[in-house]
């Protein structure tokens, strides 16, 4: 140990940000163990590293005491006198004894030492890293895939993407560059573990964070996000500014921000309407692109039932019950839905407990599950049919305007 040592150790504190005093505190922990181990001793011994010079001295350390039980910790009250009268009973007597050749073996030690806590240090600052921005999403390179799982390159560290993140229908290659989102973090024997996903409903959010400045600056706010990953999604979004159609924001001039949100994820369908503190008018939109002639809240906490036309059942309910599945979630409620000739009205409904009653006018202009349309000279207006879909997304329009792109 030297000089060069010291400067070695400084270099490692800039470059690495690990302290030089832990680090030196580490070695000489290691030092002692390789002295005992290496000299056959149990005697109690403490390693000194001068933090200026390198040099390292070994002390033996014993505890004064008025009768010796153990030489090899102890020593006695007179034979302390003797190397200094101001000892007494309590104290440590403290005397070098560094072996000759006990440079070989600290340097050997501290080879070790320095790489073990610069791999620990390294993993620590990845962990604390990718901890920070747990819940954003990162672009990383495909480098390996071994059965259905999919390790991606992220720079300082290597994300999982398990087969139950996966989308089903996405198709992953090789050196593929890919959106993901940082679903957990965790600690383990072997570093830090990042677990990536592509079907979690957080990807949807952040890819519009990144499309749509209104959110970015927060004016625009995205209330709620209910997706089945590969095939819709639906997103309700709100904002405090009379002056800012949240809809629209989301959308984009021809519906160039939400058409880049839906290329990342590979063509899946996305419905954006008007978020409203009124479950009856929420659960109006969440269900379209199907026309809703009324929503009754009904006695149970959270439950609603929603009549519809006869020809719009099946649009509302979607395929394989899709789209009141996802209208579901979205809103946080529990939909019924009946259809007109269904639907008979009970005793608490005559009382006044129905919901609101909409109009036509007041949703989306369907006549029936058929009538998909996509006018080419209003691209931006067009509106998302079940499994028909143009443009992959639906906007809603109210009657105050809001929801145009």
């Amino acid at each position: 140990m030297n000089r060069e040592f010291i400067k070695a150790v400084e270099d490692l504190e800039k470059e690495k940000s690990i302290s030089k005093d832990l680090l030196i505190d580490a070695i000489e922990s290691a030092l002692v163990s390789a002295y005992k181990k290496n000299y056959g001793t149990s005697q109690n011994v403490r390693v000194n590293i001068d933090r200026d010079t390198g040099d390292i001295d070994v002390f033996m350390r014993k505890d004064v005491v008025d009768e010796v039980y153990d030489p090899f910790v102890e020593v006695d009250i007179e034979e302390a006198k003797e190397i200094d009268p101001a000892y007494e009973v309590g104290d440590i007597l403290e005397y070098q004894v560094t072996p000759r050749d006990f440079g070989r073996i600290a340097a050997q030690t501290a080879k070790q030492v320095v790489v073990q806590r610069i791999r620990e240090a390294e993993r620590g600052m990845i962990y604390d890293d990718y901890i920070n921005r747990q819940g954003e999403i990162i672009t990383g390179v495909i480098s390996r895939i071994s059965n259905d799982t999919i390790f991606i390159n992220m720079g300082r560290a290597e994300g999982i993407l398990a087969a139950t993140e996966q989308v089903r229908g996405e198709v992953y290659e090789m050196n593929e560059r890919l959106k993901v989102y940082i679903m957990d973090v965790k600690k383990t024997t072997k570093g830090p573990q990042v677990y990536l996903s592509r079907s979690h409903p957080g990807l949807v959010k952040r890819l519009f964070e990144l499309e749509v400045p209104e959110i970015q600056e927060g004016v625009v706010e995205i209330k709620s996000i209910s997706r089945e990953a590969g095939s819709r999604t639906k997103m309700a979004v709100y904002t405090a500014d009379e002056n800012v159609d949240p809809v629209g924001a989301c959308v984009g001039n021809r519906g160039s921000r939400v058409q880049a949100v839906v290329d990342e994820l590979f063509g899946e369908k996305i419905d954006i309407i008007n978020w409203s503190e009124d479950p009856a008018k929420l659960i109006n939109s969440a269900l379209s692109p199907a026309k809703v002639e009324q929503v009754i809240i009904g006695g149970e906490e959270k439950s609603a039932t929603v009549v519809v036309p006869d020809y719009q059942l099946s649009l509302a309910i979607g395929k394989e019950g899709q789209n009141v599945r996802l209208a579901a979630k979205l809103c946080g409620w529990k939909i019924d839905i009946k259809s007109h000739t269904q639907y008979v009205p009970t005793a608490e409904d005559d009382a006044g407990l129905t919901g609101d009653v909409f109009e036509e006018e007041a949703v989306a202009d369907h006549e029936s599950p058929a009538d998909t349309f996509a006018d080419t000279e209003t691209e931006e207006n067009a509106f998302a049919q079940d499994g028909e879909e143009d443009l992959g997304f639906t906007v809603v329009e109210e009657e105050d305007g809001s929801g145009e792109a």
